[in-house]
């Protein structure tokens, strides 16, 4: 069944007996973190509505946009090799400071995570694990910059630690954006667009769109 529906403040792109793809919010949690304040989250608030589902995939407490979760244990092994081995396609919208000198690339910094600045994740070519990002310019105004992001890894932070090397951090990024940047958005200006893969139950590609909330 596909359908668009608001539950408990979570926009419901689509559900069927094996899969749900959600649009979330801003500013909420994939999953629950450390604390009693940090328990409220999107499986959570999901599990209410579907008490079997489990999360494939994570988006970042700031970033908005489409995630895909399980409702069984066998669609969440399909769905979770269907990423590991690099085949979903994820595009995600991006507004940066500045603007780029190309209208297009591909940037290639292996990441690993700053273990004495946790969360955030720093460029190791020692260290690091590969990671992978293509991008295009969408748009140039005035200070800043729309950008496409076809991500083929999928490591934490990726497209913020990127287009920071980049030199033009996204606005709003209250991890690795310059106080310039940061003060330009009250929210990370990041958004997971578009989601497409096979449907591990038919077989068929399927893929959503989320609108660009800004």
């Amino acid at each position: 069944m596909s359908y668009t529906e608001s539950f408990n403040e979570i926009e419901i792109i689509y559900a069927d007996n094996y899969l749900v793809v959600v649009n979330k919010p801003t500013l909420l949690l994939s999953v629950p973190g450390r604390g009693k304040d940090k328990q409220d989250c999107l499986i959570s608030r999901l599990s209410i509505k579907f008490p079997a589902i489990l999360t494939v995939h994570r988006l970042d407490w700031e970033t908005s946009g489409l995630t895909v979760l399980a409702l069984n244990k066998d669609i969440h092994r399909q769905l979770s090799r269907q990423f590991q081995e690099r085949e979903v396609n994820k595009q995600y919208v991006a507004v940066v400071y500045g603007h780029p000198e190309h209208d297009q690339g591909e940037i290639n910094l292996p990441l690993r995570c700053d273990w004495e600045n946790r969360p955030r994740q720093i460029v190791d070519p020692v260290q690091g694990k590969a990671s992978q990002t293509f991008w295009q310019c969408l748009e140039r105004l005035s200070d800043h910059s729309r950008i496409l992001l076809k991500p083929v890894t999928g490591r934490s932070h990726q497209l913020r630690v990127h287009l920071q090397q980049l030199g033009h951090p996204i606005l709003g990024d209250p991890l690795y954006a310059h106080p310039q940047a940061l003060k330009m958005a009250e929210r990370l200006l990041l958004h997971a667009s578009q989601l497409e893969f096979k449907h591990p139950a038919s077989g068929e590609m399927v893929k959503f769109r989320s609108p660009v909330p800004f």
